[in-house]
């Protein structure tokens, strides 16, 4: 090493931070320690320090700059003194430990700033500490290997620091491995999809293991792709090339052979290294009881693998004196019923062991299989029935004492909507952990402009995410796929002059475009015809096809990597970009095959397809498929895509988004054409933008919700998981946060519906409780006026003429409304409940609703039936049936009345509207409520027979209605619908009862 005065600072400074492992210390003294021996005469003053700061020493920097960032983001640790992670009041205390000058602090603060980025948010039950800085700094063999592995891939120190702390987060809420009562905790660690979250679990199992847990099972999707990517990915970034080779001479190609991975993948050089056999470091190894191509197999001789070697035969497992001295065995499985239903017998017959032995299961795709999907109402009575998959887990809980269980999800409404008193199912009783946003991570907010105060006629590629990366496919222009796949190859081309001009190439190893808009293999093979026959027909390499490309690359790419990749290099005109256009052709051509079907179901379908991104040198190719390419299969470099199915619930549409992810060097090249409706149109399903819109929102309102209990009181959390199961939040009526079959559990909180109709259902049926509803009711009829008011409505397509009807109206307060809506009774109970939850925070609370004008429709004269209902004025009373088979009424309110009374609601919302005929208006704070008496029956004769002497008999009387709230009755998060989590502990109750403050 060079003796200049820059390398014996940073020889002696690394020496000095090394020594502080549990924390910063006093600087002078540790650097005084570090150079005795060698550089007893160095210069230690703060004013060289200082001086190498200002003059930008790039390997100085990088080292406070890991040291600091991982400080900065410590969390627990005592000598924080209690201040926030990633915040100046904790910078402050470290330099105060350090004892460093203003001079250094202010040097550091401006080339190393704090990174004030969002941490983990954690809803928790109470839990023992046990995972204590000072006890992971000594024990951390795999994950500062982890940690290394990371750094040399170009990973940022603010993004490993982070990683540490979620990661963090989630072991120390696991059970101490060395406690002596057996206990089991179980998680839930919710991601973004595309976000990382292999890389947390990752972190969590490198902890975990050196803590002490000595099983380690990752349940890695439904596919052997899926499991092998898992596997692959554990192995070269945890457990490293001496754990694989398991003796194996490197250098003698004989032992070699079978081994995974030496010879046959070109990233073997770069799996992880640990010098040495970890157990002849004074670590412990770690046994692969899966491998790359071998899922789970029953072992020879019972599950002798599992066999555990005690330093103290008369000690359990679990004490340290034998559990760090014991290997660590892991398995990558898929959730498959067969390789499970293997797993779970041989652990039987080690059953004496089980009770001392650690584990931890990972879930990865947690909402994926795992979930209990059989209707509770179709169980035996007194018993509980599970789907395979979900019964084999828990036999796995109860085979294992000691295990903990952590699923991981983007999608996890189905993981919430698991019944919390079910103990062996898999609902995350100790902790509900979300990750934060990485940072360069492009999501759904960078495809939105989400309450964006910009004028949409002012939105410029420079301030608005959906016109920069969005195309909108409508029916009236066309499906735009030639233009998907021009810019598919332009955006290759792109990439292609960006790696000869100097940006690393790593980003650009592969290249697709994703096709899915349909769910139907037949539908798959006609579209990829279709593809395949449009680029040979495209003439890439004519002087049209040119001229097309160059007129899309100035109209689009151009000006959009103009404005939002300043940084990168762009070619000044299409004809510099022509021969990169000429290289991406051949790439994406190549074999003559631009186009590659993925929608098999089998593991030999997907041996066959070949699509392996982690052993192929370059994919270039565009993806045609549906639900295959939408959970947990990586789709790497994808740039264009082109979605146009929908569905209707909100987390498969999450899952579809492969967009989603991390795309360095390219971000401003993303491309999503998608379905949307027309202008004016009415099918609501159509617009697929919207809905992704609609979810995304849904997402950041659970994870406020998330961040609301989360807040630790005196110490102690607010509440548990258990104690409030987060509130899922429905943007969009037709979007259901899971798929139905996730949803039994599912308790329907709140339905908000500003501007809407609302019109219950499941009237009473019995008469006595009909008499008893059409009393409460008592207050709003006497605040009905004499004199009927007119109403019109305008011509619409039914009719040329304006349609005209009369109504009893009245005003009464927002309080005297709710006060009778919640006294009713329903034959369902809890069937309005929804509603008024709602409608009760109309009172300032969410929104504020000042009053109700009450219309009570007459009907034409040749039909109407009017009387009193106790002591009101003669009301029109109305004929309805009741559903064949059902309690409920179909529609009760007419068609005209629901439009007169939605007109009021819409004019009152905008002014500038004006009136349509008949100069009744409101204001913008009241809603409009319909009024019916209704009488079941299915001829006029049964109207007249509730009738005596003008008076209505309540007890044959339902009295509907029809409610459409102020538009303005609205949250700032806009949610439309919330559900929770039943509890079958409590009977019908949806939450176990908090703890009283």
């Amino acid at each position: 090493m060079s003796h200049t005065p820059a390398a014996v600072l940073l020889e002696i400074h690394t020496s000095a931070l090394a020594g502080m492992r549990t924390g910063p210390g006093n600087f002078a003294q540790w650097a005084t320690v570090a150079a005795a021996d060698d550089y007893p005469d160095a210069d230690l003053s703060e004013e060289l320090f200082h001086a190498c700061l200002m003059s930008g020493d790039e390997a100085l920097i990088a080292l406070w700059r890991r040291h600091l960032t991982a400080w900065d983001f410590a969390d627990g640790a005592r000598w924080a003194q209690d201040t926030p992670a990633r915040s100046d009041a904790r910078r402050t205390v470290m330099y105060d430990r350090l004892r460093f000058g203003s001079d250094v602090r202010k040097a550091l603060g401006d080339v190393i700033p704090v990174a004030k980025v969002p941490g983990p948010t954690v809803i928790t039950r109470d839990f023992a500490p046990w995972y204590t800085p000072e006890r992971a700094a000594v024990r951390s063999f795999y994950w500062t290997a982890y940690e290394s592995k990371l750094r040399a891939k170009g990973w940022p120190d603010a993004a490993i620091a982070s990683l540490d702390e979620a990661s963090r987060a989630v072991v120390e809420r696991l059970t101490d491995p060395e406690q002596l009562a057996a206990r089991q905790a179980k998680g839930l660690v919710v991601g973004y999809v595309q976000s990382g979250k292999t890389a947390n679990f990752t972190g969590v199992a490198a902890k975990a293991i050196d803590a002490g847990y000595r099983l380690v099972i990752v349940l890695g999707g439904t596919l052997n792709l899926l499991r092998r990517q898992t596997q692959r990915r554990l192995d070269m970034e945890l457990i490293g090339q001496e754990n694989i080779l398991r003796g194996a001479d490197i250098t003698d190609l004989d032992s070699l052979v079978g081994v995974d991975y030496v010879g046959d993948d070109e990233d073997w050089p770069v799996f992880v290294q640990h010098g040495g056999r970890p157990s002849a470091l004074g670590a412990f190894d770690i046994e692969r009881l899966t491998t790359l191509d071998n899922d789970y197999k029953s072992l020879a001789q019972g599950i002798r693998a599992l066999e555990f070697e005690k330093r103290e035969p008369a000690r359990p497992l679990h004490d340290a004196v034998n559990l760090h001295h014991a290997a660590a065995r892991v398995l990558v499985v898929k959730k498959n019923k067969s390789v499970l239903t293997k797993l779970v017998k041989d652990l039987k017959q080690i059953h004496g062991l089980l009770g001392e032995l650690p584990a931890l299961i990972i879930d990865d795709e947690s909402d994926q299989a795992s979930v209990n999907t059989l209707d509770p109402k179709k169980w035996q009575q007194g018993s509980t029935e599970r789907t395979a998959i979900n019964g084999l887990l828990s036999q796995l809980l109860k085979l294992l004492p000691r295990a903990q269980y952590v699923g991981y999800t983007a999608t996890p409404f189905a993981n919430v909507f698991i019944d919390p008193g079910d103990d062996e199912d898999l609902f995350p009783s100790d902790f509900l952990i979300s990750l934060p946003r990485p940072t360069g991570y492009m999501g759904a907010q960078d495809f939105h402009d989400l309450d964006s105060e910009v004028p949409r006629e002012e939105r410029t590629y420079a301030n608005s995410q959906e016109k920069t990366h969005i195309r909108d496919i409508y029916e009236s222009t066309g499906d735009r796929l030639q233009e998907a796949m021009d810019a598919f190859l332009l955006s290759g081309a792109l990439k292609l002059y960006r790696a000869a001009h100097g940006v690393p190439d790593a980003p650009f190893r592969h290249h697709t475009m994703l096709v899915h808009q349909s769910v139907r293999k037949d539908d798959h093979a006609e579209l990829a015809l279709r593809i395949n026959s449009m680029w040979h027909q495209a003439g890439y390499s004519s002087t049209a096809g040119h001229e097309r490309l160059a007129a899309l690359w100035a109209s689009d790419f151009a000006p959009v990597s103009e404005a939002r990749a300043v940084d990168l290099p762009h070619p000044a005109s299409y004809e510099e970009l022509r021969p990169h256009v000429h290289t991406a052709r051949q790439r994406i051509g190549s074999g003559g095959q631009p186009v590659i079907v993925v929608n098999g179901d089998s593991d030999r379908y997907f041996d066959q397809l070949d699509l392996d991104f982690d052993r192929t040198p370059h994919v270039w190719k565009i993806l045609v498929g549906g639900t295959k390419l939408s959970r947990g299969f990586t789709v790497e470099g994808l740039t264009v895509t082109y979605y146009r199915r929908t569905t209707q619930q909100a987390d498969t549409l999450m899952q579809m988004g492969r967009w989603f992810g991390f795309r360095p060097g390219y971000r401003d090249l993303v491309r999503l054409y998608i379905g949307r409706e027309e202008p004016f149109g009415r099918d609501k399903y159509a617009d697929l933008y919207e809905a992704y819109e609609a979810i995304c929102r849904d997402e950041e309102t659970f994870r406020e919700q998330l961040a609301q209990y989360a807040v630790v009181v005196d110490g102690k959390p607010q509440v548990t998981p258990m104690q409030v199961p987060p509130l899922v939040a429905q943007h969009l009526p037709w979007i259901k946060p899971s798929a139905r079959n996730k949803m039994f559990n599912a308790e329907l909180v709140e339905v908000r519906s500003p501007g809407r109709p609302i019109e219950p259902a499941s009237y009473p049926v019995n008469s006595g409780a009909l008499k008893r509803n059409t009393e409460r009711w008592r207050p709003l009829l006497s605040a009905l006026k004499p004199g009927a008011v007119s109403f019109t409505n305008p011509p619409d397509n039914s009719s040329t003429l304006p349609r005209t009807f009369e109504a009893l109206t009245g005003t009464v307060s927002h309080g005297e409304l709710v006060s009778v809506l919640s006294q009713l009774e329903w034959e369902r109970p809890g069937h309005f409940a929804p509603h008024l939850t709602y409608l009760s925070q109309l009172d300032g609370t969410l929104a504020k609703v000042d009053e109700w004008l009450l219309i009570s429709p007459r009907l034409a004269a040749n039909t109407r039936v009017e009387a009193s209902i106790i002591g009101s004025l003669p009301l029109s009373l109305v004929r309805r049936s009741r559903q064949t088979g059902k309690t409920s009424f179909g529609r009760v309110a007419s068609v005209e009345h629901r439009t007169a009374a939605q007109r009021l609601i819409d004019e009152a919302s905008s002014p500038a509207a004006g009136h349509s005929g008949d100069g009744f208006a409101i204001s913008p704070t009241t809603g409009v409520a319909l009024l019916y008496p209704v009488v079941e029956g299915d001829s006029h004769s049964d109207v007249h027979a509730v009738v005596r002497n003008g008076v209505a008999d309540a007890s044959k009387l339902v009295m509907a209605f029809t409610l459409i709230p102020p538009a303005s009755a609205a949250s700032g998060d806009q949610r439309l619908v919330r559900f929770r989590a039943k509890n079958s502990r409590y009977e019908d109750e949806a939450t176990v009862p908090a703890p009283t403050p």
